[in-house]
């Protein structure tokens, strides 16, 4: 049996776990979220919280098994709490700004870059910091990635943009002339 799989999700303080045949949609206080329905899997919804179960012992429902309640739980965990991530701005002359729902930073390029963010997604800056926040996990991490991908932090002096607790692996640049 999958050890993430046969843990219940529990399910918190207004948050309603409704199942169709295709799909489950999870409402809570901050919206509301669906993910597909597998066909080998069992769900079962009760007060407590939701349990994922497998029908039959076949590898693809074994595989799926744990798969399957981890989207679950980072629905569920979505709708009550969100998710962030934040990013760090390093390097001399490197802003950036919001405005509206679109992220414009001056990376030492000729031209300012602008990101429109997606629906769902608000980004808030403090200082050099740049937080992404929404419901959806898979969401907020695409485009904090997408984001850093504008300019990855380089080796030598570590500019560029990182995640806030990113350890970049610095090497050491040339060594003095030999005479």
């Amino acid at each position: 049996m999958s050890r993430i799989g046969k843990k219940p999700i529990p399910l918190p303080q207004g948050v309603e776990v409704a199942l169709s045949a295709a799909e489950v949609t999870v409402k809570g206080p901050k919206g509301t979220l669906t993910t597909p329905r597998e066909f080998c899997l069992e769900y079962a919804v009760d007060v407590s919280g939701v349990t994922l179960s497998r029908k039959e012992e076949s590898r693809q429902a074994r595989a799926r098994h744990g798969l399957r309640r981890t989207l679950l739980a980072n629905c569920v965990l979505g709708v009550s709490q969100g998710f962030s991530k934040t990013l760090e701005v390093i390097g001399v002359g490197y802003r950036v700004t919001v405005k509206g729902n679109v992220v414009e930073l001056a990376l030492g390029f000729s031209h300012p870059v602008f990101v429109e963010l997606p629906q769902g997604i608000e980004a808030r800056v403090d200082g050099q910091k740049l937080t992404i926040s929404g419901i959806s996990k898979e969401t907020v991490g695409e485009t904090a990635a997408r984001i850093r991908r504008l300019r990855i932090p380089e080796p030598y002096k570590g500019k560029g943009i990182r995640y806030e607790n990113e350890q970049i692996r610095r090497k050491v640049g040339k060594s003095g002339s030999k005479k």
